[in-house]
């Protein structure tokens, strides 16, 4: 082998390894803008408890206005953004008060949304306090159970603010405060219920999960739910994959999608059988329900898994086939030099020859 093609071969190597060390950069950026207030709720008389929340007792047809107290830590003038939240529950099994992507049941009669009403924003002195009024009607027919949510207090960002956020890549951590608000009209004891409304495939933090949707229809809150989920190939009795978690919370008249993880694996389309068990002290609802997986449904999540993607990083047939060519190509080249270089020695030898 000449010196050409060793030092071809060489470089194809050297570069082969220094495109597979390369590392894989994350950036990530926290910007802390504060809080500087702080908030207190002022308990009217209907105050049920010594709660931390709003916990009211009312009667239908209702009109009250209570108060949340603000104060401005600061030397400059501060605003806070507020908004009202019915509360829902995560697939975590814990309830959000707060502002959500997680859609209302069907089964909500009144949002907290439509019945507390709250100024958009409101501006605080340098060191000083304002009560915020929050608004509230009740609906004109009897309600037994709570009505529940949260009000959402944020400090208003400044216009330098928002472009920084809007700049900043990766993480920026906002802060917020949440004031509880629990309505009740009654002491009605009522059952908790459950409705199963669906499984199919999706994704959990970018990795494949089967997708469980079930419903808290009644307006009370479940407490101390386990729940044990088993997924099996349509006719066969082998579980696939199965997840169970405990200590779950449900707020009322709100729905929980409850995830199985497929581990690592990818989505195979086909029919699947679900077999879930909800327990809650002495309640327990138990489904078995029948979905498929599409081709298009496995494809895309597929593509979206992050775990597969790791694994897909390095496509080692791609780059065998890449330094392969390479190989191949170089080793065409110093063929063909070869040849041409020993035709032309062979013609120099010829021309002497005929000299001579």
């Amino acid at each position: 082998m000449n010196s050409f093609f060793k030092k071809s071969l060489f470089l194809v190597v050297y570069i082969s390894c220094l495109f597979l060390s390369m590392p894989h950069s994350t950036y990530a950026a926290e910007e802390d803008f504060g809080i500087g207030y702080s908030y207190k709720i002022i308990k009217p008389e209907n105050q049920v408890g010594n709660a931390g929340y709003f916990d009211l007792r009312m009667t239908p047809e209702q009109k009250q206005t209570v108060e949340i107290e603000l104060y401005n830590m600061t030397d400059k003038e501060l605003s806070v953004d507020l908004s009202v939240h019915s509360a829902k529950t995560n697939s975590n099994g814990v309830i959000e008060y707060g502002p959500t992507k997680i859609e209302k049941d069907p089964s909500l009669k009144y949002s907290l949304e439509d019945i507390a009403k709250v100024p958009e924003k409101v501006t605080l002195p340098p060191k000083g306090t304002v009560n915020v009024p929050v608004k509230i009607t009740m609906p004109k027919e009897r309600y037994d159970g709570y009505i529940a949510g949260g009000i959402y207090l944020q400090k208003a960002q400044s216009e330098e603010e928002k472009k920084a956020d809007e700049k900043a890549k990766g993480v920026v951590n906002k802060y917020a405060f949440i004031a509880g608000m629990l309505l009740s009209e009654t002491d009605a004891k009522l059952q908790p219920e459950l409705k199963f409304n669906k499984i199919e495939a999706g994704l959990t933090n970018y990795r494949n999960s089967f997708m469980i949707n079930f419903s808290n229809i009644e307006p009370v809150y479940i407490e101390g739910m386990t729940v044990d989920a088993q997924i099996f190939k349509e006719g066969s009795d082998e579980i696939l994959y199965e997840s169970k978690k405990e200590n779950y919370r449900m707020a009322p008249n709100s729905a929980m999608t409850f995830p199985v993880n497929l581990n690592g694996e990818a989505f195979v389309a086909g029919d699947y059988i679900g077999h879930i068990v909800v327990t809650a002290g002495d309640e327990k609802w138990e489904w078995r329900g029948k979905f498929k997986v599409t081709r298009e449904d496995a494809d895309k999540y597929n593509a979206e898994d992050v775990s597969l993607i790791q694994d897909r990083g390095i496509n080692w047939k791609m780059i065998a086939l890449i330094v392969g060519s390479i190989l191949l190509i170089l080793l065409a080249i110093y063929i063909i030099t070869r040849t041409v270089s020993k035709k032309n020695q062979d013609k120099k030898k010829r021309n002497k020859k005929k000299k001579r």
